[in-house]
């Protein structure tokens, strides 16, 4: 029987080990007010932070699902061990060697299973960083130094090797006391004829880390060509690695992706080195699986879905990666961060790359280029002739379904208009509606026609009264972080944005509760000469409360300039009508297409010049800024 935790070390591993520290290992803490953080909860779904931590009191609360307690019930929690595994943890951490009542103090066996289980992974980990350096790992220094990789990354990146026999490891374990039932239940043996033998041998080895930074994993790299296993070959499902759910460089890069809310998925273990070697230090991949819902949660703990973050793909560019682009768009909508593409030219991954055009070319592949939700669309549209009628509308058909499948009203209406422009349907109405019609019949079931579709929903969603981050609007979009700018400016300092504000049709707004304030403005007379009553007038314009409480919220919300000011107020104006007069080159550009060659003169050249007219004004815009408005 395994002896209990003396009382007076449980007391001092609680008071050595800040909670604060301890948590912000696995999510993001921001400053609360009162002494207090917070962040979004591990242990359920939300989009604003409810999730409290008070480091005076040691404690954590979460105000959405009400868990909490102190540092030992976090850890419990989080990571789903034992009482006394969690206090072994949290002591090794502070360096209190503990004692142990009813027997005296025996680790060997006294060490819950999760304990043991990353301690032989841990283990594992060094011998194998050991046999890097041996005669026989001479292949895989070799394969390290043709992608660019030196000794100092290998070291940094734990890069190790498992030798070739069938039992190194094994032996090696053994004699630092595990059980061969805990190397089986590991992952890092497996079942032989005469016993456990390695599952790892003659191959390039990756230690795996969960956020926490315990070793729960290895990816392995084939080396040589007799090696009839695959190519990459990683642990198996144990109690502690769950491939779903582990990122690899996950604990290299959670400070940085916390600090500057971005992070760059790619494809591989060398493509995470790369990345980080030249400087790309928010780099993670998957590992051996598909990039899903569970990685996903893990980085929104990070990135805390401010209206900054940005999730950046580096797929490559042949058909698997186009799929894999595919299938993150399909779970984009579960992020509140932008997400981008990024694909380097010639299809190369970030390493080779590196290899190729150095660290400043990888550092500049993962700056955004393409939001993913433009890429997956083109992808799809592009497998269709659109200069012919069959060929958009086929197009549509494979696209819309999923557009509609974004649940957020104003983002899959944004969607829809670019999906629009895209097939270069000029009505982009009628693709807003088809989308809308799809969602419906989605919403319902799959029922398949208008008559069996629930009423349609007037107005946009918003969250409950007590929720504090208003509308439940999907800010991924930068124009709709734009637009609420200049409608708080409109209503806050209508001077620095007067007369022009006022020329500004409804439809520059894109975001339908955006552009339902920019109409209650109109409706009250505009912002120019704006009198003592002004915020009156506008809020008593509105059709319903819905919109009064956004104009409210608007009027009282931050701007977040440091300096509000003319110059301010310009760039804002500047990049809404920019980007309108960007979505009307591309509807045009899209009549131009559907036109065709044997179009009528006169129509084509009336379409040619507004385009020309369009294109001309848009560069006016950009050279001289608010002048050209």
């Amino acid at each position: 029987m395994a002896g209990r935790i003396n009382d007076d070390d449980v007391k001092a591993v609680r008071d050595a080990v800040p909670i604060d520290a301890v948590v912000s290992e696995y999510l993001q803490l921001r400053n609360a007010g009162g002494g207090n953080l917070k962040g979004l909860c591990p242990f359920h779904d939300e989009k604003s932070p409810s999730f409290q931590v008070s480091p005076s009191k040691g404690l954590f609360h979460c105000f959405g699902c009400q868990e909490g307690g102190d540092t030992i019930a976090f850890v419990m929690k989080i990571d789903h061990l034992s009482f006394s595994e969690t206090v072994e943890r949290l002591a090794a951490k502070a360096g209190i060697t503990l004692r142990y009542e009813e027997g005296g103090y025996n680790p060997g066996h006294q060490r819950g299973e999760r304990t043991r289980l990353v301690e032989a992974h841990q283990v594992a980990a060094q011998y194998y960083a050991e046999q890097l350096g041996s005669p026989e790992a001479e292949i895989g220094r070799k394969f390290l130094a043709e992608r660019g990789f030196d000794q100092a990354a290998a070291e940094h990146f734990g890069v190790g090797y498992s030798p070739a026999g069938w039992d190194h490891l094994t032996r090696y374990l053994r004699g630092k006391g595990f059980t061969d039932r805990e190397l089986i239940l590991s992952g890092l043996s497996q079942d032989g004829r005469r016993g456990p033998i390695d599952r790892f041998r003659g191959r390039l080895m990756w230690p795996i880390k969960d956020v926490g930074g315990d070793v729960v994993g290895f990816g392995a790299r084939k080396l040589r060509d007799d090696d009839n296993g695959p190519k990459y070959l990683n642990t198996p499902e144990t109690p502690i690695y769950k491939k779903s759910q582990v990122l690899y460089g996950i604990d290299l890069a959670k400070k940085d992706i916390a600090k500057v809310s971005r992070a760059v998925v790619v494809e591989g273990y060398t493509d995470v080195m790369a990345c980080h070697l030249a400087g790309v230090t928010t780099a993670i991949a998957t590992c051996g699986t598909a990039f899903g819902g569970d990685h996903i949660k893990i980085l929104r703990r990070l990135l805390m879905d401010n209206g900054s973050a940005r999730v950046i793909f580096t797929f490559d560019g042949d058909a698997a990666g186009q799929k894999a682009a595919l299938r993150a768009f399909e779970d984009d909508q579960k992020f509140a961060a932008e997400t981008y593409i990024a694909i380097a030219p010639d299809g190369m991954d970030p390493c080779e790359l590196r290899l190729a055009k150095g660290d400043e070319a990888v550092a500049d592949l993962v700056q955004p280029r393409t939001p993913l939700f433009e890429f997956a669309l083109r992808q799809i549209v592009s497998r269709y002739d659109l200069e012919i009628p069959s060929g958009r509308a086929a197009a549509l058909d494979e696209a819309a379904p999923i557009v509609a499948r974004i649940k957020n009203v104003a983002s899959q209406h944004e969607v829809a208009v670019q999906l629009a422009g895209m097939l270069g349907i000029l009505d982009t109405q009628f693709v807003v509606r088809r989308v809308a019609q799809i969602a419906r019949w989605q919403r319902q079931g799959g029922a398949k026609g208008p008559e069996q579709a629930a009423p349609r929903r007037r107005g946009y969603e918003i969250q409950a009264p007590t929720a504090p981050a208003g509308p439940a609007l999907n800010l991924r979009s930068p124009a709709h972080r734009t637009e609420r700018e200049l409608l708080k400016l409109a209503l806050q300092r209508p001077e620095l944005v007067s007369p022009a504000f006022d020329a500004y049709g409804v439809d520059e707004f894109t975001a339908p509760p955006y552009a339902a304030v920019r109409q209650c403005i109109q409706d009250a007379g505009g912002a120019t000469g704006a009198p003592a009553d002004y915020l009156d007038a506008v809020r008593e314009a509105a059709p319903d409360d819905t919109v009064r409480a956004l104009v409210t919220e608007l009027a009282v919300e931050a701007i977040f300039a440091k300096t509000v000011d003319e110059a301010y107020a310009g760039d804002q104006l500047v990049t809404v009508r920019l980007r309108a007069v960007d979505r009307r080159i591309r509807d045009v550009q899209g009549t131009l297409a559907r036109l065709g060659a044997h179009a009528d003169p006169e129509r084509l050249a009336a379409v040619q010049n507004e385009l020309w007219v369009l294109t001309q004004y848009g560069q006016s815009l950009r050279n001289h800024g608010a002048a050209a408005l």
